[in-house]
């Protein structure tokens, strides 16, 4: 085994290890990025040693990409998450924080939208207003909208459903001051079952719409 393959990524464990201590001393945004930059920095160094380049250099590349993937879980986030679930509490709504820091709010079929229809319910919009009004004054926020269906019937129908469930959803929003240029919007029809489809409760979790919010840290 090459030596360099091992004391390199090593160094550039160690220089990370540092980067990360001094985080107790930047705001929560730049732990964020410099969190992001230390993960691919190490990973940059392993890969450029494994496939014979410059581990240093793999280490520079790996940390701009993590600084740029990276997401941020601010106080505001948190404060975001708790306001959701307290608002929505009962209702069948689930509030939840992803592995890699985005607030994910999944929204069954009940509350949202009836059979076959994109025409946002009631009980959706008293989940909308709120999480509008906190998205207007967080011009950093990024927002991926997915509509999704059970397998009754065929995709010529549910794909575009599922997408139109989703453009209800961004458009309700954009029509309360959040700007369409921060939402992303799909719609993946049966493909993405989060339950059996072959009964009836089952059908009725995997129609849904889920909402992903993130604030990128860089």
């Amino acid at each position: 085994m090459n030596r360099h393959f091992i004391l390199r990524p090593a160094a550039a464990a160690v220089v990370i290890s540092v980067l990360l201590a001094g985080c107790a001393n930047m705001s929560e945004r730049e732990q964020g990025t410099a969190k992001g930059a230390g993960i691919g920095a190490l990973g940059g160094a392993v890969i450029g040693a494994v496939t014979g380049n410059s581990a240093g250099t793999g280490a520079v590349i790996g940390g701009a990409v993590g600084a740029v993937a990276g997401n941020l879980w601010s106080k505001r986030m948190e404060d975001r998450r708790k306001a959701l679930e307290a608002s929505t509490q009962g209702t069948g709504v689930e509030v939840s924080r992803t592995a890699d820091n985005q607030l994910k709010v999944n929204v069954p079929s009940d509350v949202s939208f009836d059979s076959g229809s994109a025409a946002i319910k009631p009980p959706l919009r008293s989940v909308l207003d709120p999480f509008a009004e906190s998205l207007r004054n967080d011009p950093n926020a990024r927002l991926d909208i997915i509509g999704h269906t059970d397998n009754t019937g065929s995709d010529a129908v549910n794909n575009p459903l599922s997408l139109a469930r989703a453009r209800s959803v961004r458009d309700y929003l954009v029509e309360r001051g959040v700007a369409a240029s921060r939402i992303e919007v799909s719609g993946r029809g049966e493909r993405e079952p989060v339950a059996d489809n072959s009964t009836e409760a089952g059908r009725a979790r995997n129609r849904r719409v889920e909402i992903y919010l993130r604030e990128p840290a860089a």
